[in-house]
């Protein structure tokens, strides 16, 4: 929308090269834009020689369109003053089709006072004070760099500290030539399905995460969910379903908190193997939290064929909202993405790319992560310590507590699962079932997720007597 200020302009694209004349173009423009009301009663058009001079064409084309409009009774000339727009009754275009846009409102979901959610992270122990001394010196130092546009899989001296990282920590050898940067695992993932190609099978497990299988669909690709046992992912399914390309989370799944043993892993490589045109995505997103037992190494780590593509994120190490997740493309791939997708942007700005490498290279990372899962592990192990010691024990099982930031607790008290959930509701405290994440509704025992991030340490007595008071049968 454009006012009567002076110095208000007009900006059309005219194409000289149109058999419509430039005044015709221009009469037609401005007359659709009184009658949809964008140019409204009473407005003033600009002067002819100042829309001359802004479009770049001639004064008499101007003066012919304005004549046409003023003939047809659109607008009005006035003397010393220029053009204005008349008053028209618009009600003879009602019966012309609108497609007007409705505003859509956004239904906040409820929120209860302990959120047992799978989402989060503890935000009290996020190192503000160091990230913001980074950030100052990013501006400082980095003023000019951080306004220009990074490489497309993202600044080389990040994916140079993030190969660092994954050698020492997860067993991954890669170059940083290998790794892709990209705001959050939807984007990410999409470009892996564009670099593997559409007319593949895909296979999630099931359970999974519900946004994950979300991402896969909106993809177009076929997906096909394959059931787990006590290992993981049922590799006999795989080959009776004919899949191409299977996405895993085999360090902790999300949500039943298997650790997939190495006999499992080794069955899933020798599936790959058997088919060049095979692939596993290894989705490794809270991996550094393991609280009992030596680390286990990344899947990609044992792979020596290039059948694993690698995907990571700082959601869970650092924050949801920095959005910084990133791939380790198998090296057979890479001809692919060099030569049909290297013309994507990276979608993380260098100023967030710039902080994140100092914060890894100084040594904050290593640190902060370390400190968290000192703090996750004391607050998982208060929380199943006060379950097993209150009036709950006697019906509850914990599984998948040894990894990631969530477990299962199997209830049998007489209860449904959705009774468990809203019998949890009504004392204000909120948990999830595990049903919800099958791709079709299991009959299983009612198991709820149990996600302890954002539960305070001190509020962990609070939320056992509540569900003790939702779930005990009196």
């Amino acid at each position: 929308m454009w006012s009567v200020k002076e110095d208000a302009m007009l900006t059309i694209i005219l194409s000289p090269d149109s058999s419509i004349p430039l005044y015709e173009q221009l009469y037609k423009f401005i007359k659709n834009e009184i009658e949809e009301n964008r140019i409204k009663a009473n407005d003033k058009l600009p002067s002819k020689r100042g829309l001359a001079s802004h479009l770049k064409i001639s004064r008499s084309t101007i003066e012919a369109a304005y004549s046409q409009l003023q003939a047809e009774g659109y607008i009005r000339s006035k003397p010393g003053s220029g053009f204005y727009v008349e008053q028209i009754n618009l009600k003879l275009n009602s019966e012309r089709p609108k497609h007007s846009i409705s505003p859509v409102k956004y239904e906040s979901p409820k929120n209860y006072k302990y959120e047992f959610n799978t989402n989060g992270v503890d935000t009290n122990y996020f190192p503000f004070s160091t990230w913001a001394k980074l950030s100052r010196e990013v501006l400082s130092e980095k003023k000019e760099e951080i306004l220009l546009s990074s490489h497309p899989q993202g600044m080389y001296s990040l994916r140079e500290e993030i190969a660092q990282y994954l050698y020492s920590f997860r067993g991954i050898q890669a170059k940083p030539e290998q790794i892709i940067i990209g705001a959050g695992s939807e984007f990410l993932i999409s470009l892996i399905i564009q670099i593997l190609g559409r007319n593949k099978i895909y296979a999630l497990e099931n359970p999974g995460y519900p946004k994950t299988k979300k991402i896969f669909y909106s993809n177009d690709v076929e997906t096909i969910s394959i059931n787990m046992d006590e290992s993981g992912i049922k590799i006999s399914d795989l080959e009776k379903n004919n899949i191409n390309v299977v996405h895993v989370t085999p360090s902790h799944h999300f949500p039943l908190g298997i650790v997939m043993p190495v006999s499992r892993r080794m069955d899933l490589l020798n599936w790959a193997a058997q088919d060049e045109n095979r692939f596993i995505l290894e989705d490794d997103y809270d991996s550094e939290f393991r609280f009992t037992g030596k680390p286990i190494p990344a899947l990609q780590s044992m792979d020596s064929l290039g059948q694993v593509i690698y995907i990571n994120t700082f959601t869970k190490t650092l924050a949801p909202s920095l959005r910084i997740s990133y791939i380790v493309l198998p090296k057979k791939l890479l001809k692919v993405y060099y030569n049909n997708f290297l013309f994507y942007s990276c979608t993380v700005p260098s100023f967030e790319q710039f902080t994140l490498y100092k914060f890894m290279h100084d040594g904050y990372f290593e640190r902060h992560i370390n400190r968290m899962r000192n703090i996750y592990r004391i607050r998982r192990d208060s929380l199943i310590s006060m379950l097993m010691n209150s009036k709950l024990a006697d019906c509850i099982e914990i599984i998948g507590q040894n990894a990631g930031l969530h477990f299962i607790m199997r209830v049998n008290n007489g209860m449904s699962e959705d009774e468990l959930v809203i019998a949890a509701k009504e004392q204000d405290i909120l948990v999830h079932g595990l049903s919800k994440y099958y791709t079709n509704k299991n009959s299983i025992m009612p198991s709820i997720v149990i996600g302890y991030s954002t539960i305070q340490d001190k509020d962990l007595d609070v939320c056992v007597k509540l569900l003790e008071a939702a779930w005990c049968q009196d």
